[in-house]
């Protein structure tokens, strides 16, 4: 495993946030201001460099390896806490730079003496981080390339052993390969996540004789990561010609494939294959379309946008059945004859379960069990964390790996905390990109861009890389993990995210290094009492007022006032909201809906980086604090459900806002319509109550709903209850217009 490709490793990437943050230009101007030590900064930038070095090897040598996985801990405990502290200081930084009254120095000491605190927590973490670089030596710990050769052996066009329950797939690409007779090319994928079966499917067709039959050359290449376009076309001559290529130069080699392959019928394929450019995709395929009628190229890879595009047809394989792995499974183990195997046979068949449908999964865990004999072993095997085996005799670990080592660092940020949900968890897109946000998971975004759609090319991105399913059910449609991928994000989060549910009982604990917590439906009293319960950014109620409500569900102010660095949280709440939510300044994210709050407090206006706010359900709440004006960066407030009698003042001046349910037109100026016209950046669809409050004309075109390009219905309500849809993208009509036929305008 020493030698796994490594795009980037999950730790050095958060070093990387954490390094940004200290480049970035409000941190150069804290340090100009003189509210920051210049040399404990650059002793804090020295020290991360150093082990970030060291963390791509740490992430490698983890497996196996308990001391080097607490090395990788500790430092990724230290990045956490110095992210938090910083973060802390910059929103500090910013609430005092807008206050409107500056104060005097002798009646600053408790800023002073909270920055001094701060540097001195700063100055450990300098200190912890330094202490782990030292320790290299000890772990065997070095630098290493961020990117060398695979792992992975080469795969052959040799079948190898039985092969169970891809009799429908072959039918199915063989009929697909039939019907592209007519075209001088066609580029055949079969996509899979890794473990599923795709080379054997392929080994399958290339030795099928029907299927030869009429090929002319044939060939079968192992890409793997590294798609050379002038070493892949090489292999190709080699393979189609004995493995005779003396050639060198990218067109001597082209001209030459071209000749060999004119006018004649090939069956190549290119197994493993990752590349997605299209520059490199269209270079390598010009010699390829000068076959004859039939020729194919079949790919097999775990990305959905692989391949060059002509006659592209791509087929899934799914798992398999849990017989057929069944079948693998007993394939290779052992059961002996002597003392009956109905034990063995029933602690298999949970064994097996545990595949969901990977038959390199079945494969290898009944090899594990191939000379084993005793009862208590198997139970071992089924209870045992599959992240557990030593990787020489496991290979559905490196199988999964590989695919998680390929993705950019932030993708693997964000499919590691997808760890808080339960197995088989139907993911919200739109919840799963908040959070994302909220957790600073995503890159930057492009600009014209927003960081919602950010989030939404990292969703899509992931489920192209076969890290979410997508499963449909009658009309349904939605995504999952596969079980041994939520395993893995379980594996690589460790001890920094938990999960607390009746389903997994005592088996999961807290930490004192947990930063990610959820839970199914409250929080346990004595996780609340704990006191590992100190660093939190997450608190995440996964069912909260939609599977299994709990009568009387609190929130403890207990772990509020413990847990000042939340920026996340999502839980039911009493109807009293506890005083200590107005310390934490760092909230990004909160969702209380479904609770029975009826007054939210003045403090929560406080929270300047807050992003999102659902009050979903809140059917006891009648209006929001009079300060909403100062949430700043807020982008989705979702008040449906809500009583609300009227909106506060100066909501116009929320300009990041993308997402509000409704707006309920005031009589006042401050809550007017017009407020609708300084948010410029709203989309989906919007609803607005109460338009008899309209005084004029020129308060209905000051909201200039129509210019507003990203909103797609907008819903016109009256107090009768007589309402007008109007699609915006379409017809073109304003409030006016919308509001003439009503005469509304005539009463005022």
């Amino acid at each position: 495993m020493a030698e796994a490709l490594v795009v980037g490793a999950l730790v050095s990437g958060f070093a990387n946030v954490v390094l940004d943050r200290l480049i970035s230009p409000e941190f150069v101007n804290l340090v100009v201001g003189k509210k920051l030590d210049r040399k404990l900064v650059e002793r804090l930038k020295t020290a991360i460099l150093a082990a970030k070095a060291l963390a791509a090897d740490a992430e490698q040598k983890q497996f196996g390896n308990e001391l080097v996985r607490e090395w990788l801990d500790s430092f990724k405990d230290a990045l956490y806490t110095a992210d938090d502290l910083l973060d802390r200081l910059f929103i500090k930084a910013e609430i005092r730079s807008k206050a409107r009254i500056r104060l005097p120095h002798f009646l600053d000491l408790p800023h002073r003496k909270s920055n001094r605190e701060m540097m001195t927590k700063i100055e450990e973490v300098v200190e912890r981080i330094v202490d782990l670089e030292t320790r290299k030596d000890t772990l065997g710990l070095k630098e290493i390339p961020t990117a060398s050769s695979s792992w992975r052996p080469p795969t052959t066009s040799l079948v190898k052993g039985n092969v169970f329950g891809r009799d429908a797939d072959q039918q199915a690409l063989i009929k697909m390969l039939n019907d592209n007779n007519h075209h001088n090319l066609s580029v055949i994928s079969i996509i899979g996540m890794g473990g599923v079966g795709k080379t054997t499917l392929a080994q399958c067709l290339y030795n099928n004789k029907d299927l030869m039959h009429g090929v002319d050359l044939k060939a079968w290449i192992c890409v793997s990561e590294n798609f050379d376009v002038v070493d892949t076309t090489k292999n190709v001559i080699k393979g189609i010609s004995s493995g005779v290529c003396s050639l060198d130069g990218f067109d001597l080699l082209q001209q030459h494939l071209k000749e060999k392959l004119s006018e004649k019928k090939f069956f190549i394929v290119l197994d493993d294959v990752w590349n997605e450019d299209a520059d490199k995709w269209n270079s390598f395929i010009t010699p390829f379309q000068h076959g004859r009628k039939g020729s194919t190229i079949l790919l097999t890879t775990r990305k959905v946008n692989v391949g060059p595009i002509v006659h592209y047809n791509s087929y899934a394989l799914m798992g398999l059945s849990d017989d057929y792995c069944w079948s693998i499974f007993t394939d290779n183990a052992s059961f002996p004859e002597s003392n009956g195997s109905s034990e063995l046979e029933r602690i298999g068949k949970k064994i097996v379960k545990r595949c969901d449908g990977l038959p390199l999964a079945a494969e290898t865990l009944g090899r594990l069990l191939r000379s084993e004999h005793r009862v208590e072993e198997w139970n071992k095997i089924l209870l045992s964390d599959i992240w557990e085996f030593r990787l020489a005799n496991c290979k559905i670990v490196p199988a999964l790996l590989l695919s998680y080592h390929h993705l950019p660092t932030h993708l693997k940020r964000c499919f590691v905390y997808c760890s808080l949900y339960p197995k088989d968890h139907k993911l919200d897109k739109d919840e799963l990109i908040l959070l994302w946000m909220a957790e600073n998971l995503l890159q930057p975004p492009r600009r014209g861009q927003t960081l919602e759609e950010v989030g939404c090319e990292c969703f899509n991105d992931l489920v192209s890389r076969l890290f979410f399913k997508q499963v449909e059910n009658d009309d349904e449609k939605y995504f999952v993990m596969h079980d041994l991928m939520h395993d893995l994000a379980i594996f690589l989060a460790g001890k920094f995210c938990c999960r607390l549910s009746e389903e997994l009982g005592e088996k999961e604990e807290m930490s004192i290094l947990t930063r990610h917590l959820s839970c199914d439906n409250s929080i346990p009293k004595k996780t609340c009492s704990s006191s590992k319960i100190k660093s939190l950014r997450t608190l995440l109620c996964i069912n909260h007022g939609r599977l299994f409500r709990e009568e009387g569900a609190m929130l403890p102010c207990d772990i509020l006032s413990k847990n000042k660095y939340l920026r996340v949280l999502s839980l039911d709440i009493p109807n009293v909201f506890p005083d200590s939510i107005g310390k934490l300044i760092q909230l990004r994210y909160l969702d209380l809906s479904w609770s029975d709050i009826e007054v939210l407090p003045q403090s929560l206006c406080n929270f300047c980086n807050l992003q999102t706010l659902k009050l979903v359900g809140c059917s006891k709440l009648t209006m929001l604090p009079n300060g909403m004006y100062n949430l700043v960066n807020l982008r989705h407030l979702d008040i449906r459900g809500t009583h609300l009698k009227e909106m506060p003042k100066g909501m116009g001046k929320l300009k990041q806002l993308h997402i509000l349910s409704y707006y309920i037109v005031g009589k006042s100026e401050d809550n007017g319509i017009q407020e609708l016209g300084g948010l410029l950046n709203l989309r989906a669809s919007l609803q607005i109550w109460k338009l008899e409050n309209v005084v004029d004309a020129n308060q209905a075109r000051n909201a200039r709903i129509i210019d507003k390009k990203h909103i797609e219905y907008l819903i016109l309500k009256w107090s009768s209850g007589d309402d007008m849809v109007s699609n915006t993208h379409t017809d073109g009509q304003d409030i006016l217009h919308a509001l003439q036929p009503h005469h509304v305008l005539k009463k005022c």
